[in-house]
C-alpha cells in the first residue's frame, strides 16, 4: 500500500505545472539550503533539462543562486547598509570579540565593509594601524588614540556603505596589510565566497591579493548560501569565526578545506555603543 502511494505521488509530481514545481523547489531550498538537479529530476519525474530551466528561471527572479549541478538559497545579507547595521547586534558583537582576539599588536589591518565588521571595529585592540574604505568604520575608530587610521576615498555605494569603483581600487591596490578582515555576504564550501555587487567583488579580490592573511566572521544565515558574484574559493580565508551554535556539519565542510575555525561565545545583550 505504501509503495502504491509513493508511486502515485511521484506520478502526480510529474504533471505539475512549472510554477508549482518551482514553488516546491523553493520550499526544498528553504529547508536544505542547496538542491541538486539530478535529485530534483528524479523526485519530480522530470528531465534534468526541465529542472535546469526551472532553476534558471528562479535565479533570474533573484530567488536562488545557480551553482554547478544545482542551486543554493540566496543569502539574507542583501539589505541596505543602514538596515544591516541595526540588526543582530548582540550576535555580531560576539563574533567581533572573537575575531578581534586574533589581531596582534603592531599589525597593519584592512577592515572591509560590512555590518559585522563595523561591530568588530569597536573591539579591536590598541597598538595597530587600520585602513578602511567604510566611513562608518572609520568614524568608529577616529577617536581611538591607540589606533592609526587610514581612510580610502571614492564614491560611496549607498547599498554597500563603502567606497568602491576605480578611485577606491587605486587607493588599495598597493596596500599590503598583514591581515584583511573580509566582509562576507555568502559562504559555501563548494561555491566559495560571494557577494551581491560586482564592484564589491572586484574590491574584495584586490584586497585579498594584497593581504598577508584573510580572516572573516559570519552569522549562521550566511553559511551554505550564495550570492550572484563570486569572490573566490573558501580556502582564501585562513581563519573563520562562526557563531557558538553554527551547524557542525556545515562548519566541517570549511575545516576540511584548510580553514581554521573559531567559535565565538554565545551572544549577550549589546547596546551597540562604542566603548
Amino acid at each position: 500500500m505504501f509503495m502504491h502511494d509513493l508511486k502515485s505521488d511521484n506520478k502526480n509530481l510529474a504533471f505539475l505545472m512549472p510554477a508549482e514545481r518551482q514553488k516546491r523547489i523553493l520550499e526544498r531550498l528553504r529547508l536544505k539550503g542547496r538542491v541538486f538537479a539530478t535529485e530534483l529530476a528524479r523526485e519530480f519525474s522530470a528531465s534534468e533539462d526541465k529542472i535546469r530551466r526551472d532553476l534558471r528561471d528562479l535565479a533570474a527572479q533573484g530567488l536562488c543562486q545557480r551553482v554547478y549541478g544545482g542551486a543554493l538559497a540566496i543569502s539574507s545579507a542583501s539589505g541596505s547598509a543602514i538596515e544591516r547595521s541595526q540588526q543582530d547586534l548582540s550576535r555580531k558583537h560576539a563574533l567581533g570579540v572573537a575575531l578581534s582576539a586574533l589581531v596582534k599588536r603592531d599589525q597593519f589591518l584592512f577592515v572591509d565593509a560590512g555590518s559585522t565588521n563595523l561591530v568588530t571595529a569597536r573591539s579591536l585592540p590598541d597598538g595597530i594601524t587600520v585602513a578602511t574604505h567604510d566611513p562608518r568604520i572609520a568614524a568608529t575608530l577616529i577617536d581611538r588614540n591607540g589606533i592609526d587610521l587610514i581612510t580610502i576615498g571614492g564614491w560611496i555605494h549607498p547599498h554597500i556603505g563603502a567606497a568602491i569603483g576605480g578611485q577606491a581600487l587605486r587607493g588599495v591596490i598597493d596596500l599590503r596589510p598583514d591581515v584583511l578582515i573580509l566582509g562576507v555576504c555568502a559562504l559555501d564550501a563548494e561555491a566559495g565566497i560571494s557577494v551581491f555587487n560586482i564592484e564589491d567583488a572586484e574590491m574584495k579580490r584586490t584586497l585579498i591579493q594584497g593581504a598577508g592573511s584573510v580572516v572573516a566572521a559570519v552569522l549562521n544565515e550566511k553559511l551554505k548560501v550564495g550570492a550572484p558574484h563570486r569572490v573566490g574559493a573558501v580556502d582564501l580565508i585562513a581563519d573563520l569565526v562562526v557563531e557558538a551554535d553554527a551547524p557542525q556539519q556545515v562548519v566541517e565542510t570549511f575545516a576540511v578545506r584548510g580553514v581554521r575555525i573559531h567559535r565565538c561565545q554565545p551572544p549577550r545583550t549589546f547596546s551597540g555603543r562604542c566603548r
